[in-house]
């Protein structure tokens, strides 16, 4: 069969009549929905006609090798393939079998002739508005001519292009095609049952308009805009409708002006907006999912045409219960907002010292409680401000709410901010942090001692132990005192030089080249593994050419070959674990794609000299010993000055001896995180052995209590779960995450509320002082990092695997981060200017512009 009627059909069967025929099947099994009659023209007939037409093989298989990015080749062989399809002719048994089904229709009966894709109002992508639909389709002959139109519109220029930039094989997507009678409304429009801009779930949004929907859709006019919570239209907006489409009596639509005394009239009533949200919340129920509903307004009566998921909406983190929730995103305070596998978020759970919760591939952390009671609502509000500001912002929108989050009586005393006095007495004293280290290291090299020996069942059992390990260093009390201490002194000198010396950021200087910054040296290693190479032209040459993950094991052949290669070994062996996006376990380390490398060691060939690290690092030493001398110099002269440059001593002392140390725990984590996935990785190659799964990497797709399962019972991984797992993953891709979410879905990112920035300038966080002018460089991957010297770096966030770039560049931009991040550190570190939280830096800077980077105001310019 190849004609299904729609009562025939539900969502189950996507393959066999695409996205929308399967949901209008299942619309219509709805109690109280009414969906208009019609049939599905299934796949099965679509694939017919490709097979009536060879060339189109060819032309799918040239296709295939074009970029999304190839418009003119995407437009040529688009159109040529529905000139195929279109000109293939429907054989006679398949005209009679929709004719058939037209009959029963009524055989003269206005119809609404609709694409359905197999890839189309998916939970992941939607597809809207990708292919084409015809309406007031009148007679067999005009049915049949717009059935092979709609067949032609899986290939529009559009449609390719959105499958090519998801990552959806053209092959794999077929077409079925939907008749439905045709609807003459009074109004139309369409309903979001989750707010679509703020993505609040509580809040329904109407678009209404006069005549057909499609006036709506392709923008011809402005709709009016109810906005409904709680069974009460809670704001409206009224649009003066000039247009409207609406259909002619012999088939086709035209557009109609609307008359005078009805243009700025409402669409809908308050109570029909109430009803029609009210049938939206009953498909949202049955298919679980905020819904994106396509309605017709009939004798007062609502017709639904289309339902699809809203695929933009952030989703909300799973708890169980109907509580308010404030979730803050962990991914802003660790420089890595893209989306984490199921192994890589789970593992982060297990190691963390603070509940989490996932969505949307990211990990969140419920604040409710600490901002329901004043005394801690004061220190987290201080404190996440502090790192990012648009943070705090956002919790105060949310705070501003009457009664969103509950007012809970004070626990216990909240203390002063961070800054606002000197910090807690520690010890200033270099063994401190020497000590801490060697804690680590010692506890890093039993773990990779003691792991060699343990495998299946007693490898987990290992590992969670382990774990509890991991968190005691991670929790030391001593390391966070040392680390306090290092970010509240920076706070401290701050504040204080600006009040007694009128000196912005000037602890910036201070930090230069402080000691024991594990982070700052990765950088300045990699220039001396440049000192090695640079020397020897046939390894530069190779190196210039070669893609090859195998490439260290070729440099033996050449002159010097070995030298650079126990270099380049020698600087995995301390920093291999690193990689962009660390905190996920699943990424790719270095070590494991010491090729990732290659670009900056040419860069750093490139761009400096013998000895540049030695000298960098002297360099900034000198300058911060001479900044000290200076600001105390100047504060003797003040009134009680000799008290003030002795507290600033301290502090200077303070920030020397610990702001370096504030890097070494995330180096700790991420050492013993590449001890854990080696192990883990040797565990899913004895699975691919024993056929369990089908690849060592399909585990990353599995939480690690779901691997530890199928370790212990020995279960096949089912391949549909892998699939979904996968697809969800690319799909979190195209979702931003919020800085701050609420349990209604509103993704809140903050305002900067400022007056004191030029116009046009982009504003952010000022993390290290100074101005710098230069070309921008946006770069979204390292590995494609193409810098020279005098460049500014433009990206969404950087971690510490960035570092390496850092040597070569005058000055930063991100999008994400805030004054204790770790792109902020290193950049005071190397005494670069950066302004760090520049909302969207990385679409409204365009690579190669001159910008200025006003790093002590935390303003960007962009220049003529």
């Amino acid at each position: 069969m190849h004609v299904l009627d729609l009562q025939e059909v539900d969502e189950t069967q996507v393959a066999v009549v695409g996205g929308k025929g399967a949901h209008l099947g299942e619309l219509s099994r709805i109690e109280g929905i009414d969906v208009p009659r019609g049939f599905c023209v299934t796949t099965d007939a679509f694939r017919r006609i490709v097979a009536q037409a060879p060339s189109i093989g060819d032309l799918l298989d040239r296709l295939a090798r074009v970029g999304p990015d190839e418009r003119e080749a995407i437009r040529t062989l688009s159109a040529e393939i529905r000139r195929v399809v279109e000109e293939t002719v429907i054989p006679d048994d398949l005209a009679a079998e929709i004719t058939g089904a037209l009959a029963a229709l009524g055989e003269r009966a206005a119809c609404a002739v609709r694409s359905s894709a197999t890839a189309e109002d998916l939970p992941t992508a939607s597809f809207a508005g990708q292919q084409d639909t015809y309406l007031n389709v009148v007679g067999p002959a005009a049915v049949l001519r717009h059935v092979s139109r709609c067949w032609a519109s899986l290939f529009t220029e559009r449609a390719v292009t959105y499958r090519q930039r998801n990552g959806i094989d053209h092959r794999t997507v077929h077409m079925a095609v939907v008749v439905q009678q045709m609807v003459f409304p009074q109004a139309s429009g369409i309903l979001f049952t989750a707010d679509p801009v703020t993505g609040n779930r509580t809040v329904s949004t109407v678009d209404a308009g006069f005549g057909l929907g499609e006036a709506l859709v392709s923008g011809l006019v402005n709709p009016d805009v109810f906005a409904v919570r709680g069974g009460a239209v809670v704001a409206r907006s009224i649009a003066a409708k000039q247009r409207a489409l609406q259909a002619l009596p012999g088939g086709g639509t035209q557009e109609v002006a609307v008359d005078a005394e009805r243009r700025e009239q409402p669409a809908l009533t308050d109570a029909q907006a109430v009803r029609l949200v009210e049938l939206g919340r009953r498909i949202e129920a049955h298919f679980g999912r905020p819904q994106d509903i396509e309605w017709c307004l009939v004798d007062d009566g609502f017709r639904i045409v289309q339902s699809r998921p809203i695929t933009t909406l952030f989703p909300v983190p799973e708890t169980g219960d109907r509580e308010n929730h404030v979730y803050v995103s962990v991914g802003h305070g660790q420089m890595m907002t893209d989306p984490m596998k199921s192994l890589g978020f789970s593992m982060w759970q297990l190691t963390a010292m603070v509940p989490m919760q996932e969505a949307g591939g990211r990990l969140f952390v419920d604040v409710t409680r600490r901002l329901a009671s004043p005394a801690s609502r004061a220190g987290l509000l201080d404190a996440l401000g502090k790192g990012d500001p648009l943070i705090r912002d956002a919790l105060e929108t949310v705070l501003d709410r009457d009664g969103f989050v509950p007012s809970l009586p004070d626990t216990g005393p909240g203390g002063p901010p961070p800054g606002a006095a000197a910090p807690a007495p520690i010890e200033t004293d270099p063994a401190i942090v020497t000590d801490l280290i060697e804690r680590s290291r010692v506890s890093t090299a039993a773990l990779e001692r003691d792991i060699r020996t343990k495998t299946g069942p007693a490898l987990f059992a290992f590992l969670l132990e382990a774990f509890e390990e991991h968190k005691r260093i991670l929790g030391d009390p001593l390391s966070h005192q040392a680390i306090m201490a290092g970010m509240e002194a920076t706070w401290w000198l701050n504040d204080r030089l600006q009040e007694w010396l009128g000196e912005k950021n000037a602890a910036d200087t201070l930090t230069l080249s402080a000691p024991d910054n594990i982070t700052s040296e990765m950088g300045l290693a990699l220039l001396d593994v440049a000192d090695v190479i640079r020397p020897l032209p046939e390894v530069v040459a190779y190196l210039q050419d070669t893609r090859d993950e195998d490439f260290l094991d070729g440099l033996a052949k050449l002159a010097g070959g070995t030298e650079a290669r126990d270099a380049i070994e020698a600087y995995l062996d301390r920093y291999g674990m690193r990689c962009v996006g660390e905190i996920d376990i699943t990424r790719p380390r270095w070590r494991e794609r010491p090729v990732t490398l290659v670009p900056v060691i040419l860069d750093n060939v490139r761009n400096f000299g013998p000895g540049a690290a030695e000298r960098r690092f002297e360099q900034g030493r000198q300058r911060a010993q001479e900044k000290e001398q200076d600001v105390l110099s100047r504060l003797r002269v003040l009134p009680d000055g000799d008290l003030k440059a002795d507290e600033a001593k301290r502090m200077i002392d303070r920030v020397r001896t610990f702001i370096g140390y504030r890097e070494y725990p995330k180096y700790n984590i991420i050492s013993r995180y590449f001890v854990y996935k080696q192990a883990l990785l040797e565990e899913a190659g004895r699975l691919v052995e024993a056929g369990l799964v089908p690849e060592r990497e399909d585990v990353f797709h599995l939480t690690f209590q779901e691997l530890h399962d199928v370790v212990r019972s020995h279960r096949k991984v089912g391949q549909e779960l892998l699939q979904e797992r996968k697809d969800a993953f690319r799909a979190y891709h195209a979702l931003t995450p919020p800085r701050v979410l609420t349990s209604e879905g509103e993704a809140l990112t903050g305002a900067y509320r400022r007056d004191d920035v030029p116009p046009g300038a982009l504003v952010g966080v000022p993390v290290s002082a100074g101005t710098v002018e230069g070309r921008a460089r946006v770069v979204l991957d390292m590995a494609q990092a193409d810098l020279e010297a005098g460049d500014i770096l433009v990206t969404a966030f950087t971690d510490p695997s960035w570092s390496p770039l850092f040597v070569g560049i005058a000055g930063l931009v991100t999008e994400v981060g805030g004054l204790m991040t770790h792109g902020a550190v290193i950049a005071r570190e190397y005494g670069l200017p950066a302004v760090v939280g520049v909302e969207r830096a990385t679409r409204l800077i365009r690579d190669g512009q001159r910008i200025r980077v006003h790093g002590t105001d935390g303003y960007v310019e962009i220049l003529p």
